[in-house]
């Protein structure tokens, strides 16, 4: 009996807090990808896949860095363009917490 009412209680909390936190105006609608983003995303993984099938032994040390650094600016596109879910570090603990909790 106690589980179900820390249970209904977490989930009572979680729907009081959402609504207000729409009502403020943090309403992030999540948007289909475009044509354009996803041709954008499909190049970027053909690129890494050639990236990918290099031979770097042949490579100088100039060439290594401007391949990092190409890698690096396609992750922080892919990244943006995908999206994605993120949990906070408050959020972690909040569900592990409840697990240790309920169990």
């Amino acid at each position: 009996m106690k589980k179900l009412i820390y249970a209904l209680s977490f989930c009572a909390m979680f729907l009081t807090i959402t609504p207000a936190a729409d009502a403020k105006g943090n309403k992030e609608a999540k948007e289909e990808l475009t044509a354009e983003q996803k041709v954008r995303l499909s190049e970027i993984e053909s690129r890494v896949s050639e990236i990918k099938s290099m031979d770097f032994s042949e490579l100088s040390n100039a060439e290594m860095k401007e391949v990092k650094t190409e890698l690096k600016e396609m992750k922080a596109e892919a990244r943006q363009l995908g999206g994605g879910v993120y949990l906070s570090i408050g959020a972690i603990l909040v569900i592990i917490l409840l697990l240790i909790l309920l169990t």
